[in-house]
């Protein structure tokens, strides 16, 4: 056996050099000084007695052998993790700290609801929050760097654990005195392709929304504006279009101070499911399902 071990600090530093691809962004992530990161790794080098990193003024690239090391430093990282969460689910219940991912159409419209009620219940938990699209958001979870992730169905999610948050509907934001009338409900054949604005590709809503309509000649059409639900409502409120709204977005009052009306859509698959995903077998299972339960009440 090995007298000299390579540490966690260590494996953190090529983790981070390889899914940043730049010393400065990876020392910035790691909360240290690109001199730390850069020494810490040229130390797990001499240590190994290997070339991990190939390194120019330009590039930053990972050798063969590089490439393996990073994969097994990820998964015995994941295993340490794995190793605090035992210690922390055998405390007190939800506490400590909780690193969750929110997809951008659920955070601004759900979470301003919930903090401050968690915050006071649970005076314990520190929950770290990180902003991610629904495939970054479940690659963070895979790769450990999120414990959670609070995102909207169907989505593949991968082999995960999940809890049911709620049932979000989706309505159709038109222009005010819309020229075609808009009816209490709108049905998918009504949707005008020539003026549907969507998020851009990326955002799982988009998908939700065309699946929706049920039309596949939408999905070549659809214009694509923006990269978030306040800019779509403000094109709206300006006639250049219709979008698609989830419910959450409207309780949370997105359309204050515009004149865009919203209907919902006439069909049994106009909705996401909003839910609460972690790894499989994680020891903190109960603390996610316990966070659920407060998400739900919210």
């Amino acid at each position: 056996m090995s007298t000299y071990l390579p540490t966690i600090k260590q494996l953190q530093y090529l983790v981070a050099l390889h899914e940043h691809g730049h010393f400065g962004r990876a020392a910035d992530a790691s909360f240290v000084s690109q001199s730390t990161l850069s020494a810490g790794i040229r130390e797990l080098e001499s240590l190994l007695g290997v070339t991990l990193v190939e390194r120019s003024r330009r590039v930053v690239r990972f050798t063969a052998l590089g490439e393996q090391v990073v994969a097994k430093a990820n998964r015995l990282l994941r295993e340490a993790e794995e190793l605090s969460d035992l210690v922390q689910a055998a405390g007190k219940p939800l506490s400590g700290q909780l690193r969750m991912s929110v997809i951008p159409t659920i955070a601004p419209f759900m979470l301003p609801r919930i903090l401050p009620r968690l915050k006071k219940e649970r005076p314990d938990l520190q929950l770290m929050l990180r902003e991610e699209t629904s495939q970054d958001a479940i690659e963070s979870l895979q790769h450990g760097r999120v414990d959670c992730v609070l995102l909207a169905l169907p989505f593949d999610t991968g082999e995960v654990e999940m809890e049911h948050i709620a049932d979000d509907r989706l309505f159709v934001a038109f222009p005010k005195d819309d020229p075609r009338d808009p009816p209490d409900e709108i049905p998918p054949e009504m949707i005008d392709q020539g003026r549907l604005l969507l998020l851009e590709d990326g955002h799982c809503l988009r998908e939700h929304a065309l699946a929706a309509c049920n039309r596949s000649e939408l999905r070549a059409s659809a214009s694509m504006i923006g990269t978030s639900l306040h800019t779509l409502v403000q094109m709206v409120d300006n006639d250049l279009g219709l979008t698609m709204l989830p419910e959450m977005a409207l309780d949370a009052g997105i359309l204050n101070g515009t004149e865009v009306v919203a209907r919902p859509v006439e069909s049994d698959t106009a909705k996401r499911e909003i839910a609460l995903v972690w790894r499989k077998n994680s020891p903190r299972e109960a603390d996610f399902k316990l966070l659920a339960e407060e998400l739900r009440a919210g």
